[in-house]
């Protein structure tokens, strides 16, 4: 899915559910941050330097086909936050654009962002009522704020892959994790919220011989 309308067009579109918008890093966290980093001028140091980074990220491996995920049920899409893959590379996801600072460093370092800019509370509304507001979007990624059984019937009727949640995050100011081992491990799903913590979760990333990796690329 690449979107090239125009910004407008496309927060529209996502206004009215959480769509996966798999976009150039300028597009993603919008224009205006992007312009902003143009209008400081190229900077002397490599970008990874600036992020703080010892070299740059490797590149992440293209997988020959996409993983298979575990269902929620019969013909129903899976819920995620975590990847099975033996790649090692864990996804970055984000949920709005509040630090046009991490703008700057998705666009610097080129950096596979899944953004999901609204989260909205499904739970409890009709089939009909979810359905127009999920197949709205086109979206193929949804992250709901909540959501239950008639979401997911509602999201593979509108063709929806997965529903994708986090098994670790930054939000907080640290890397916490919602289950499991309190380390990445390859497949993980990770949110994040600012420059600062996203670049000292980078380094903490390449530290563990991990990358990132395009979260399209493998639901």
């Amino acid at each position: 899915m690449r979107l090239r309308a125009p910004v407008a067009v496309a927060l529209a579109a996502t206004l009215l559910t959480g769509c996966a918008q798999s976009v150039d890093p300028i597009e993603r966290l919008g224009k205006k941050a992007a312009q902003r980093v143009h209008q400081h001028g190229p900077t002397h140091e490599q970008p990874y330097r600036h992020w703080g980074l010892t070299a740059p990220l490797a590149p992440a491996p293209k997988p020959a086909s996409r993983p298979a995920a575990r269902s929620a049920g019969p013909g129903l899409p899976p819920v995620v936050d975590h990847v099975r893959t033996h790649d090692k590379v864990v996804f970055l996801t984000h949920d709005d654009d509040h630090d046009p600072n991490l703008a700057d460093l998705i666009r610097e370092l080129r950096l596979p962002v899944t953004v999901f800019r609204t989260r909205p509370t499904l739970t409890g509304r009709p089939y009909t009522a979810q359905r127009t507001r999920i197949c709205a979007t086109r979206a193929r990624l949804l992250r709901p704020a909540a959501y239950d059984l008639t979401t997911r019937r509602a999201a593979a009727d509108c063709g929806v892959s997965a529903l994708v949640l986090w098994r670790a995050s930054t939000t907080t100011g640290t890397l916490t994790y919602t289950r499991g081992d309190h380390h990445l491990t390859p497949g993980d799903i990770v949110q994040v919220d600012r420059a600062v913590t996203t670049a000292r979760l980078l380094r903490t990333i390449q530290g563990q011989g991990l990358t990132v990796g395009n979260l399209e690329d493998y639901l």
